[in-house]
């Protein structure tokens, strides 16, 4: 058999929040979309040319997608095309698509999609009192 690679990287943008799912077994899975950008020179200016793929995220990838992102993040994703075939009203449909084996956030600070709650302890003025300071 000769030989094969099913490898691919992209870098670009969300196009669409997170909406994380759980399979029947518990595991975390999402779809994203991504926008690929590329400026390529046409004559004597500059052509920009978007690319959108469809991404399939799995397990804790899909969970840190779901809490560090929203639409219009940056992300690296590292995986392998596969293409997706269904039946729509008696016809045949497809579409090539990744799943991705990595995710690595990109730019600034990680942005939180939903608020954590912070649990304080309730102060009570005794527990202090036998501090030496």
């Amino acid at each position: 058999m000769p030989a094969s690679m099913n490898r691919t990287f992209l870098v670009g943008n969300l196009t669409r929040d997170i909406e994380l799912r759980r399979t029947p077994q518990g595991t975390a899975v999402c779809d994203i979309g991504l926008a690929v950008n590329e400026r390529r020179k046409s004559g004597d200016e500059w052509v920009d040319k978007t690319t959108f793929v469809d991404v399939t995220l799995w397990a804790r990838n899909a969970e840190v997608a779901n809490e560090y992102t929203r639409k219009g993040s940056s992300v690296m994703i590292e995986g392998r095309l596969e293409l997706e075939t269904w039946e729509h009203e008696g016809q045949k449909r497809s579409k090539l698509k990744v799943v991705a084996d990595r995710l690595q956030l990109l730019g600034g600070k990680p942005v939180e999609a939903k608020p954590k709650p912070v649990a304080v302890a309730a102060k009570q003025d005794d527990q202090f009192d036998d501090m030496p300071f």
